[in-house]
């Protein structure tokens, strides 16, 4: 005799993926493109949200291009929208050591230093954030999640 099931709630999981030139234009491509893409899923440009992912993707973007660029490689920006949260993935084609800092590891900047504040501003705007080998290899993944207000990230509706 076999457990009665319980119901549970269905998931959706949306996901957003654009592999991106490892150029400065690329880099700011990806922030236009994250904005756009969470409006879409019902998150307005101007919330909090948002401009979190945004400032992430704008750190994350310009560290795949400034370190992680090998010649010839793109690198890929990936949205998800997950349950309560947005899940943003960056991932160059630069592999082996050294590997960027994980949460936690990052020294402090100089304070008259022109670089070095990128993690710094990817750990205070993210609510969970890791560095992991990128799959497949060659390269790593440096992904972040910001949370989102309840009733946010829905998606737009045929009626607005």
């Amino acid at each position: 005799m076999t457990a009665p099931s319980t119901p549970q709630a269905a998931v959706t999981v949306r996901t957003f993926a654009q592999r991106l030139s490892a150029t400065p234009r690329g880099a700011r491509l990806s922030r236009h493109l994250a904005l756009n893409q969470l409006d879409a899923w019902g998150v307005p440009y101007s919330s909090g949200a948002a401009e979190a992912v945004a400032a992430i993707v704008a750190e994350l973007a310009a560290n795949a291009v400034t370190h992680g660029r090998v010649p010839g490689r793109d690198f890929e920006l990936r949205l998800s929208l997950v349950t309560g949260s947005v899940r943003i993935e960056v991932s160059d084609a630069r592999s082996g050591p050294p590997l960027p800092p994980g949460p936690g590891c990052v020294p402090p900047p100089d304070g008259l230093a022109e670089c070095g504040r990128g993690l710094v501003l990817v750990g205070a705007y993210a609510d969970r954030w890791e560095v992991v080998d990128r799959v497949p290899p060659p390269g790593k993944t440096v992904r972040a999640e910001v949370d989102l207000p309840p009733g946010r990230g829905r998606g737009r509706t045929a009626l607005r």
